[in-house]
């Protein structure tokens, strides 16, 4: 969510800020603003709803030529989406522009203590607290750093400021702490921003900042400091995706190509898993061989779509590894007091790596002495960097806000992780793991024959999108499945979707079932026989009742055939497999069903694709 970008440089700021934003706009905002100096003189211009409202907005009245500038794009927590809530925000004076992602948790006390000195705030946001305190101490006399780096000690909860001064001309400073900043290296040309997609256009050198860090941005170069304005190690890194790789390439929707683009990624995901010595190998890892085997409990923890990727992970690496294994909700993790210890393995999953959630659950497993793995998709990110180990998915900029090969990739990569514990800690012999790799690596031309009969779920929307409920229902890592298509089809279609254990119809949620109502039901494969046969004896009573039934099913097994009104066939593979292949056709139902609808598939309403507070 809110998305942020500074520039620096030869360029016109306002296009290249405004261009910026553009790239951004999938993260989810509501409002979005701009400003330039010029002349000793900030010029701002900020609109409520899309970025073309604030492109109609400098069309009518051009801001001035300049060449350094900051934008945003809001979501809004802390006041209405309206003009006079928009970023940037100006001080007192009017010599500082500030824009702000996050939350600033003591921002109440702070404005008291500025509207006793008699500051007058024109907005509703915490944000402007930031900015009017900045313009402050540089009415004092305080450097742009200095002031922002001594505003930023004194705020407490989730932040990144970027800052220009009218006076300090081609100069922008930013700060962070639990909120992402990265800075763009461009010849001549500078960037800080939210997302590095604000600024691939121009350059793919990047660098990292770390937590309490801030940046001193000029044209000619940066230097990072932390809030004690003491030099700060950075982390260049160059930015393994380009421009294309952000642009539709011919699809409707980003999430439609996203989908598409699965069998790709998760052969990117699977890539050079194995060293010279035919063993698994992760991205990065700082924890020892005798640690690992001395782990005697692991927890995932995760939001959302990630959640569900951890639901599917906990049936394989305790299939695997015999290893109890909790997934848990990132959001309750930390404060329901959870038993952890330096014997649990932490395994965190982030598409973003800076999902707020996620993050705090990482530094608390940390604070009790257990080990951290993250899995994720964002190179650099900070999830990653505070964790004791890393497993990218390699997945490519995933710009729809609901997750598709965000997901696919999320299990793939789960899969690695619970094959290589097994193989630490000698539960399984390298033949069966070798046996299992096997079967992984044929999953991308699977998917890809899924996606190729596409036309059969395209129509089956067409028949289906004016409905208004529509269940899910699978059994053992088909339930995770369950979840995961009726959150798809809550996210963009809008429509009531609810997945549930197949087994647990009977204690309630059968009363859902009417006549005509959609059903979809994950089959798990034969070789499963009494998981199987229960599950077609659930299609029965839901059929019973008056349900269309809409049946996910290997090829080849016809025992479901008298029980349902469409069958989706998917290629044969084993049962803890299945998710990667299942998933498929509830994304391209979810996705035709909302464009039949009308929607806004990329951008749904109240979402934001990486949630940076809690």
């Amino acid at each position: 969510m809110c998305g942020i970008i500074g520039y620096v440089g030869p360029r016109e700021a306002q296009k290249v800020v405004i261009d910026g934003l553009r790239r951004m706009e999938y993260r989810g905002y509501d409002s979005a603003g701009v400003a330039v100096v010029a002349d000793g003189e900030v010029g701002i211009a900020k609109k409520a709803g899309k970025l073309a409202n604030l492109e109609a907005e400098v069309a009518a009245s051009p801001l001035p030529a300049a060449s350094f500038g900051i934008g945003h794009t809001r979501w809004a927590t802390h006041g209405a989406p309206t003009d006079a809530n928009a970023h940037p925000h100006r001080s007192a004076s009017g010599r500082v522009a500030l824009v702000h992602n996050g939350i600033i948790e003591n921002f109440a006390s702070l404005k008291a203590e500025l509207e006793a000195a008699g500051v007058e705030f024109t907005s509703e946001t915490d944000s402007e607290v930031a900015a009017q305190l900045v313009g402050r101490e540089v009415d004092a006399g305080a450097d742009l750093a200095d002031a922002l780096r001594t505003v930023s000690r004194r705020l407490e909860g989730a932040f990144t400021l970027v800052a220009l001064d009218a006076e300090q001309p081609d100069r922008i400073v930013a700060s962070r702490r639990n909120s992402p900043l990265v800075v763009g290296v461009g010849d001549g040309e500078m960037f800080v921003a939210s997302d590095v997609a604000a600024f691939i256009e121009h350059t793919r050198e990047a660098v990292e900042l770390g937590q309490d860090q801030m940046v001193d941005v000029t044209r000619d170069g940066y230097t990072v400091t932390d809030f004690d304005g003491h030099v700060a190690p950075s982390k260049p890194f160059v930015i393994d995706w380009d421009l294309s790789a952000a642009e539709k390439g011919g699809f409707d929707w980003f999430m439609r190509k996203e989908i598409f683009e699965q069998p790709k990624a998760v052969a990117d995901t699977l890539l050079g898993r194995f060293d010279e010595n035919h063993r698994l190998t992760l991205d990065e890892v700082r924890i020892s061989e005798t640690e690992l085997k001395s782990i005697d409990k692991v927890v995932i923890v995760a939001c959302g779509t990630a959640y569900y990727a951890g639901l599917v992970a906990k049936y394989a690496i305790e299939h695997w590894t015999r290893v109890p294994c909790e997934v848990e909700i990132a959001s309750e993790f930390r404060y329901r007091d959870p038993i952890i210890d330096p014997r649990t393995l932490v395994v965190t999953i982030s598409q973003s790596g800076e999902t707020a959630d996620t993050l705090m659950a990482v530094r608390h497993a940390r604070v009790q002495g257990a080990k951290v793995v993250a899995i994720c998709n964002t190179n650099g990110s900070t999830i990653p960097r505070e964790s004791d180990a890393v497993l990218y998915t390699h997945a490519g900029p995933e710009i729809g806000v609901a997750s598709t090969k965000g997901f696919l990739t999320q299990v793939a990569a789960c899969y690695l992780l619970g094959l290589f514990l097994a193989q630490v800690r000698g539960t399984k012999f390298g033949d069966e793991i070798a046996t299992v790799m096997t079967e992984l690596e044929s999953m991308p031309a699977k998917i890809q024959q899924v996606l190729d009969a596409s036309q059969q779920v395209l129509d089956l929307a067409e028949e289906l999108h004016s409905v208004r409920s529509v269940l899910f229902l699978g059994r053992h890592v088909g339930y995770p499945v369950a979840l995961e298509g009726a959150l798809k089809l809550k996210e963009i279609a809008y429509l009531h979707a609810e997945g549930f254990p197949a087994g647990e119809l009977k204690h309630g949620p059968i009363a859902l079932v009417e006549p005509g109502m959609p059903v979809f039901v994950i089959v798990p494969p034969r070789g499963r026989d009494q998981l199987h046969d229960k599950v077609i004896s659930n299609i029965q009573e839901v059929r019973a009742r008056g349900a269309r039934t809409i049946v996910l099913v290997e090829e080849g097994d016809d025992e479901v055939n008298p029980y349902a009104d469409v069958t989706l066939r998917l290629p044969q593979t084993s049962t803890l497999l299945q998710p990667l292949l299942a998933i498929v056709p509830l994304q391209l139902f979810a996705c035709e069903v909302a464009t039949l609808l009308g929607h806004d598939v990329d951008q749904p309403r109240n979402l934001a694709k990486s949630v940076t507070v809690e």
